[in-house]
C-alpha cells in the first residue's frame, strides 16, 4: 500500500500553509475584482467618517479651541487668531469636524484596510483582525497624541519666540488647521511604523538583523522622509519628526528580535517532541 504524500514543509519542519479555498485570495481575484472591493471598502471607511464629521460638526468651536490651546501660551498678550475672507471661518470649522471624523473613524478605517487585504492571508492570519484594529487605531490616536502635547509646545515655543516688539505674529485660523492637522495626521501615520514592520517581518521581508545592520541608512531615509513630509521646511520640526521614528525603528527591531526569538524557540520544542524516543 503506497504511504500517503507528506505536506510541503516550510522553515524549521513546519508543514505549509494552504491559502483558504474560498475563492477569495488575491491570486484568484481578478483586477476588476480587485478594484470593486477596493471601491467597497472606500465607501464604507467614507461613511464611517462622514458620520463621525456630522457628529463632531455640533462641537465645532470647541474642536476648534482645543485645537488651538498648545498654541496659546505663546502667542503676545492680546494676540488672537484671525481671518480675512468672509467664509473662511465656517470651511475652517468643518475642516476641523473632518479632522476630528478621521481620529475618531480610525478604528474603523483600519478594520475595512484588514478586509481589503485579508483574502490573500492565511486563516489563523485573519484571526488577527482584532489585534491589528486595537494596535493600528492605538499606535495612530498616541502619535496625534504626542504631536499635541509634546511636539506641538515646543515648535510654537520657538516659532513664536522670534517675534519682536515691532514684528508681531497675526494668525489666520485656517493656515493654523492646516499647519496643525497636517502634523497630527502625519505623526499618527509615523507612529504605525512598528505595526508595519512586524507585518513585513512576518511576510519574511525584513528580519532583525537586516534591521541591524542596515540602521545607517534607515536613520538616512528617516530624515528624507522626515523633511518631505514635514509641513514647514524647517530643521526644527524635522527633528521633532524625525526623533520618534529612530524611537519606533529601534522598538520595531527589539519587538521582531523577540517574536524571532519565541518562534524559534517554539520550533525547536516542536522538533524535539515529534523525535521519536531512543
Amino acid at each position: 500500500m503506497p504511504e500517503p504524500e507528506e505536506a510541503p514543509k516550510t522553515g524549521a519542519g513546519q508543514e505549509a500553509e494552504q491559502p483558504p479555498e474560498n475563492g477569495g485570495a488575491f491570486s484568484k481575484m481578478h483586477f476588476m475584482e480587485h478594484l470593486d472591493e477596493l471601491r467597497v471598502r472606500l465607501i464604507r471607511s467614507g461613511y464611517a467618517v462622514l458620520g463621525a464629521f456630522v457628529v463632531a460638526f455640533f462641537f465645532k468651536e470647541h474642536l476648534y479651541d482645543l485645537l488651538k490651546k498648545p498654541l496659546q501660551p505663546y502667542l503676545p498678550a492680546g494676540a488672537k487668531l484671525i481671518y480675512t475672507a468672509p467664509a473662511e471661518l465656517f470651511f475652517t470649522y468643518m475642516k476641523v469636524s473632518l479632522l476630528a471624523g478621521i481620529i475618531v473613524a480610525s478604528p474603523v478605517i483600519f478594520y475595512q484596510l484588514w478586509k481589503f487585504v485579508s483574502p490573500g492571508l492565511y486563516e489563523k492570519e485573519r484571526k488577527l483582525v482584532w489585534p491589528f484594529v486595537f494596535t493600528s487605531s492605538g499606535l495612530f490616536i498616541a502619535g496625534a497624541i504626542f504631536c499635541y502635547l509634546v511636539v506641538f509646545p515646543s515648535m510654537f515655543d520657538f516659532f513664536m519666540g522670534l517675534s519682536t516688539a515691532e514684528i508681531v505674529p497675526m494668525l489666520k485660523v485656517n493656515e493654523y488647521l492646516s499647519f496643525s492637522s497636517t502634523m497630527l495626521l502625519v505623526f499618527g501615520l509615523v507612529f504605525e511604523t512598528p505595526l508595519i514592520l512586524y507585518f513585513l517581518a512576518k511576510l519574511g521581508v525584513v528580519n532583525s538583523a537586516k534591521l541591524r545592520k542596515y540602521r545607517r541608512y534607515a536613520i538616512l531615509g528617516i530624515f528624507v522622509v522626515a523633511a518631505v513630509v514635514s509641513p514647514t521646511p524647517d530643521a526644527i520640526t524635522q527633528t521633532l519628526m524625525a526623533l520618534p521614528m529612530m524611537v519606533l525603528y529601534e522598538f520595531s527591531v527589539l519587538l521582531i528580535a523577540r517574536v524571532e526569538k519565541n518562534k524559534a524557540k517554539r520550533e525547536a520544542e516542536e522538533t524535539a517532541s515529534e523525535e521519536p524516543a531512543s
